[in-house]
């Protein structure tokens, strides 16, 4: 224990202060000098500065991602803030993984990261941004380490991993780390929307005897937090309970309105971040699904649910890609690429007379039920597909076109929601 904790300890003693009370001051706090979309995102960044007081008791910890789709959204005023609440705060702009790794090894960290987005912006691979990534990944379990040589002789250290994290950057993470988050989603305030100015050195007192409130709360309630199995709002299971247990668990020991608070700020940004747009991967498999129920079939041939795709995507509109990806449109090659990560091949089917290559219901039923359970909303509106054009047409004489100047390829692996990303350590 640190002499910080101790201190708080001895303090405090036998008294336990109201944690709801206590709450309610950090998120005044916190409201002052931040403006979020909705009462659900305070609710949230209140606990989870509250759980990063109490982490070692948690089997996971949540990222907590400020993302904005342009600068000036606040997103660094919120960390500024949080580094006043949380302990052992370490705010990190460019930090290399080397460092934190030794870091995390002295002691219990809270990580905050600016512009993180700047970290995985580049095009292919970067070693330490990997490393980095790793880090994120596997720190969100306690117990988690990474390997890594270490000295002149190489000798392998295996570094602690586990650490509360709380990440600010425009546009969006790797899926693997947006999977693990709390995501708020920032913007530029309105002209009606006024947050008190942030002064450091005139508001780090207020911020620092809040942080040292919340230390000695949390040593007489994190064990027990940490044991509870708090029960969580319908439907929240699999990944989503890990990431919002710790949070619940905590206001159900402040008590008071707020274990009501987080369970309905739970189920808010939970469905904020479930409408992300889905990949072009998943996006394909729902569309090839309305293409199989509009024609009523359980198979086609390659060239005609083509054809079907690019009407589909000239009946939507802008909002289905098929008729003009990558400047080109759709064609067997790209097809055969997009579906090839889902365990999708295309193989040989007589229909009628014809045998060519094509795609049946009992090969893509598997991927439908892994990554698309459930219709696209728009096909209840979608308008009614144009007919086939003829099954025997020819694929451009058997050759796949090229795409138009250094647009790239379609990667065989795409990022989707919802989907977790491996991670070996």
């Amino acid at each position: 224990m640190s002499a910080q904790l101790e201190s708080v300890q001895f303090k405090v003693g036998e008294k336990v202060e109201p944690g709801f009370e206590l709450l309610s001051e950090v998120r005044k706090f916190i409201s002052r000098f931040c403006a979020f979309p909705d009462d659900h995102c305070l609710t949230a960044v209140t606990l989870w500065v509250a759980h990063a007081h109490m982490v070692e008791h948690f089997y996971t910890t949540p990222r907590l991602a400020f993302l904005s789709p342009e600068p000036s959204s606040g997103k660094t005023r919120a960390l500024e803030v949080l580094d006043l609440l949380v302990p052992e705060s370490m705010f990190v702009f460019n930090a290399s993984p080397a460092a934190i790794f030794r870091s995390l090894a002295e002691t219990q960290k809270t990580l905050l990261f600016d512009e993180c987005d700047a970290i995985w912006s580049k095009k292919g691979r970067d070693e330490n941004h990997e490393d980095l990534r790793a880090l994120l990944n596997a720190g969100y379990k306690r117990g988690a380490k990474i390997p890594r040589c270490t000295g002149k002789n190489h000798e392998v250290t295996h570094f602690d991993a586990y650490s509360a994290v709380a990440l600010a950057g425009l546009g969006e993470l790797p899926d693997t780390i947006m999977t693990r988050s709390v995501i708020i989603k920032m913007r530029r305030r309105a002209p009606n929307e006024h947050v008190e100015p942030f002064r450091l050195r005139r508001h780090e007192p207020e911020g620092k005897e809040l942080r040292e409130r919340l230390a000695g709360w949390a040593l007489s309630v994190g064990e027990d937090a940490g044991e509870a199995w708090p029960q969580m709002p319908p439907g929240v299971v699999d990944r989503n309970e890990e990431i919002w247990e710790p949070l619940i668990a905590v206001a159900d020991a402040a008590e008071g309105d707020w274990p009501k608070r987080a369970r309905e700020a739970c189920t808010g940004l939970i469905k904020a971040a479930d409408d992300r747009p889905v990949s072009l991967g998943i996006r394909l498999l729902d569309d090839i699904r309305k293409v199989f129920k509009e024609r009523d079939v359980t198979r086609m041939h390659t060239q005609r649910l083509l054809d079907n795709l690019t009407g589909l995507s000239k009946a939507l509109g802008e909002d289905a890609p098929w008729a003009d990806l990558y400047g080109e449109g759709l064609n067997a090659r790209k097809l055969a690429a997009l579906l090839r990560p889902y365990g999708i091949k295309p193989k040989k089917l007589k229909i009628g007379d014809v045998n060519l290559n094509g795609y049946s219901y009992e090969t893509l039923s598997d991927a439908w039920t892994r990554y698309s359970p459930t219709p696209n909303p728009v096909e209840a509106e979608q308008a009614e597909l144009p007919e086939p054009i003829s099954v025997n047409s020819e694929l451009n004489g058997g050759q796949s076109p090229q795409l138009h100047g250094d647009v790239p390829e379609v990667p065989d692996v795409p990022d989707s929601r919802g989907m977790e990303g491996g991670l070996t350590i």
